[in-house]
């Protein structure tokens, strides 16, 4: 990755340069996305570790989810909105910083109360690193920004899939106390973050002009008025993919455990499958979408899935197994597809739209743990995941996105 200053001017050669896909930047970006999301993925991965030894209900676990998400999705859009204002190339090692923070402090807290103050930092730190990220892959995409995003979302999604398989390992048979030395790949991922940082400040000329934003908004030809339902129906599928997605990431191991007697260690395991699945379908939805155009990616994604959601509650566990890999490969690959639509609609708004998108996700998750916990402590995990498999058929709602597809050459 070259981090030296060039000092070109704005002529053609600058324009041709910015145009040129930086893989070099996406690669160091996704690896940095994997190191941020294997850190965040363990806080949900020893869930079963801190019930246990903590005497928690599934109505504060949930609740340590919500804070956990809301913490990083209040903040997001607010980053993302000064950013696009006033650039911060320091800002994913800032982020990794609080990170490290939370990641140590949940290794000690010794209640409910303090395990939600280390939930809040890591939060934080996942509200700093997404908005600036997300801006930097668009930067470095040249004319591939579905692949760019892609190649940055699979780092992370490989990154939540690692995080279960750690604490498998390296948590569990040992105990809490034996988090804190994840703090290592913290360290290791603030030194990488310093050189994209470095090509970040050195490469703002990739920024977009005030002018060419102004002919991208009028090329778009759509009113402010379509714009907005648009990024509504864009919001609900969200909403729909998130919402189940957290009766998986945050309840999965405890509905193997309950309904078939599996050991704390190979329900990680499960977990492990279907997030590693969930990177393999986020890496395809990117690449197809900048070929075929994103709505079809989009729709097939979220709708797709549904009829494999409404089975698993039914299976056996090897079929639970099969199930939960296929809907993680086919829902990921939605998210680079709706968030590149989105920030073609809003041209010059990369960070609001990053920050909007990923805030809402994490928001949308905390919000449906906390709600699914409380109904597992009324009902079942069960009765829970029969509740949830309808959530997938929101995606019908892409049939009102219309078939904007920029070209790029």
């Amino acid at each position: 990755m070259n981090t030296k200053s060039t000092n070109i001017p704005q002529s053609s050669k600058t324009q041709k340069s910015s145009n040129n896909t930086a893989f070099a930047v996406l690669l160091a970006l996704g690896l940095s996305h994997l190191f941020n999301d294997t850190l965040q993925s363990v806080i949900t991965a020893v869930y079963p570790l801190l019930k246990d030894s903590l005497l928690l209900s599934f109505s504060q676990i949930g609740m340590i989810t919500l804070v956990f998400q809301l913490s990083s999705s209040v903040f997001q859009p607010l980053i993302g909105l000064y950013t696009d204002k006033k650039p911060q190339p320091y800002s994913l090692p800032i982020g990794m910083c609080f990170t490290m923070a939370g990641i140590f402090l949940l290794s000690l807290a010794g209640s409910f109360e303090a395990v939600l103050v280390a939930v809040m930092f890591t939060g934080m730190g996942s509200a700093i690193f997404h908005p600036e990220a997300s801006r930097l892959a668009y930067m470095a995409a040249g004319g591939r920004p579905g692949t760019a995003q892609s190649l940055f979302q699979v780092g992370g999604n490989i990154g939540s899939s690692l995080g279960p398989l750690l604490a498998a390992v390296f948590i569990s048979p040992y105990g809490q106390g034996n988090i804190k030395w994840l703090c290592g790949i913290s360290i290791v991922a603030i030194m990488l973050m310093l050189r994209i940082s470095i090509w970040y400040k050195n490469n703002l000329h990739r920024l977009k002009p005030k002018s060419e934003i102004i002919k991208e908004k009028k090329d778009i030809g759509l009113s402010a008025g379509r714009i907005k339902f648009i990024l509504t129906i864009l919001l609900i599928l969200i909403f729909s993919k998130y919402f189940y997605m957290a009766s998986i990431t945050s309840y999965y191991t405890f509905f193997l455990i309950d309904k078939f007697g599996v050991s704390t260690q190979d329900s990680q395991m499960y977990l492990f499958a279907f997030l590693f699945a969930v990177a393999c379908g986020t890496l395809i939805g990117g690449p197809v979408g900048d070929k075929i155009g994103r709505k079809y990616v989009i729709w097939i994604s979220i709708l797709g899935a549904a009829p494999f959601a409404l089975m698993m509650p039914y299976a056996n566990l090897f079929w639970t197994c099969v199930l939960s890999i296929i809907i993680g490969f086919i829902l990921a690959s939605a998210f680079s597809a709706i968030l590149v639509y989105a920030q073609e609609l809003l041209p010059g708004k990369v960070g609001l739209v990053a920050g909007l998108f990923f805030g809402l996700a994490f928001g949308i998750a905390g919000i449906g743990s906390a709600l699914m916990g409380k109904l597992a402590d009324m009902t079942s995990i069960a009765y829970v995941y029969q509740v949830c498999a309808f959530l997938p058929l929101i995606g019908v709602c892409a049939a009102f996105l219309p078939n904007f597809k920029k070209v790029h050459k």
